[in-house]
């Protein structure tokens, strides 16, 4: 489909979902009529930008199921958030919703490279989570054999990579790493699998990333991209022929990139945070729901009709602001990539010694390298830190293996640590 016909669709469909969602969500009749507009407003796209954001909070208010369109014996499915930092954030899906996605998350993965016959490891987690059953649908839609291991039990994931002889595999960047690190440890040459291509997303991850995952277990490494809120894994995929930012599914989704301060719409081209309105959702529809994703929009290339996002970033609810200088963790794994004697195995810490707040970034050397031909290394990731984000930086060189792993999103950020208060 040619870019305009995209905006058509859009537009017919977003004039559709804005009343859809007016007529059938209680929050969003109190928040339209609270803002002063009403569906009959929006007569072109650029008239979406007068109707209030969805946030994650707006879900957390209305839990569990307050913002339901259809009655629950019309809802399939349940997935819902960890709740880790308040309540669970819950989404439904109806029949109609689950095959959408399941289409979706096949044409992403078609999009990777995964060509259909082939098998597929599926190590993105299963449960409420959205990633693992997202994959799986997809995969199988597709026409892929899916071996649905789920995340953990790494040595498990090796043998069957080893007995199956997956083509693909899916799971984050870093568990992909994790499993990396486990084969060599066992003395498994990484290189040398049937693993082809590697459909990666759930968390952010940089370019240099994808060289080190490419590089360390030859694969064809690719994006996906999707939350929870929104539908989960499909809302966008990325070409393994262009490797340049995921397409975006604009027949079922309208994108935004909005100033995360001002919440003024920014054009095409500016980085911002991703806000996305859904417009085939028959469960949960969404409307302008902030994603927190930093991240900007450009042109389609593998798909011309279809805008792409540049990587994300970091998350604008995940900035760390040092002594007020904006800090996100991707920016040091970026840098850390190319310092040949580190590895991308990082923790940040914010501690408090005194009045002033400190950074502290502990990070493993690779095992090729001794470990007192590390403290230049170190010594240049600080001063390249400063140079590139304008933060003194104290840099810890840990010893291979010794930071904590994880089965699936890796998280790098400590939790603030002021001693004055114990």
């Amino acid at each position: 489909m040619s870019r305009d016909e995209i905006e058509a669709l859009q537009l017919q469909r977003l004039k559709d979902t804005v009343q859809y969602a007016y007529d059938r969500v209680p929050m969003y009749t109190k928040k339209f009529d609270d803002a002063g507009v009403h569906p009959s407003d929006l007569k072109e796209l650029a008239d979406l930008a007068k109707f209030p954001y969805t946030t994650k909070e707006d879900l957390r208010q209305t839990y569990p199921f307050g913002m339901f369109a259809v009655p629950m014996e019309q809802v399939s499915r349940i997935h819902a958030s960890s709740g880790t930092t308040g309540k669970a954030t819950v989404v439904g899906y109806t029949e109609r919703d689950l095959d959408e996605w399941a289409k979706m998350v096949a044409r992403s993965m078609r999009l990777s490279g995964v060509k259909p016959g082939t098998i597929v490891h599926n190590a993105y987690g299963y449960g409420l989570f959205t990633g693992g059953q997202g994959a799986h649908a997809g995969a199988e839609r597709l026409g892929c054999t899916v071996v649905p291991i789920s995340g953990g039990q790494t040595e498990r994931q090796i043998q069957l990579i080893q007995d199956f002889g997956p083509e693909t595999i899916m799971c984050t960047p870093t568990y992909l790493l994790t499993i990396h690190d486990a084969m060599v440890a066992a003395g498994i040459d990484p290189t040398k699998t049937s693993l082809k291509t590697a459909v990666l997303g759930a968390e952010p991850w940089t370019a240099e990333m994808r060289h080190e995952l490419e590089t360390k277990m030859n694969v064809n490494a690719c994006d996906i991209y999707g939350l929870s809120e929104v539908m989960g894994p499909g809302v966008a995929g990325e070409s393994c022929e262009t490797k340049d930012g995921s397409h975006i599914w604009e027949d079922h989704f309208r994108p935004e990139i909005i100033d995360p301060f001002s919440d003024k719409v920014l054009p095409d081209g500016e980085h911002g945070e991703l806000v996305f309105t859904s417009l085939t959702k028959q469960a949960l529809p969404v409307i302008r729901y902030r994603t927190h994703d930093l991240t900007r929009l450009l042109p389609g290339t593998a798909r011309e009709g279809m805008r792409r996002m540049g990587r994300i970033t970091g998350r604008s609810d995940d900035m760390i602001i040092l002594r007020g200088v904006n800090l996100f963790p991707t920016q040091v794994e970026e840098i850390a990539l190319k310092i040949p004697e580190l590895s991308p195995h990082f923790q940040l810490e914010i501690s408090r010694p005194d009045r002033m707040d400190e950074l502290t970034v502990k990070i493993e050397r690779r095992e090729e390298f001794p470990a007192d031909a590390c403290a230049n290394a170190g010594r240049e990731l600080g001063e390249q830190i400063k140079i590139h984000i304008g933060s003194s930086a104290r840099i810890e060189v840990a010893e291979p293996g010794t930071l904590a792993r994880s089965s699936g999103k890796l998280r790098r950020i400590y939790d603030l640590r002021d001693k004055e208060q114990g």
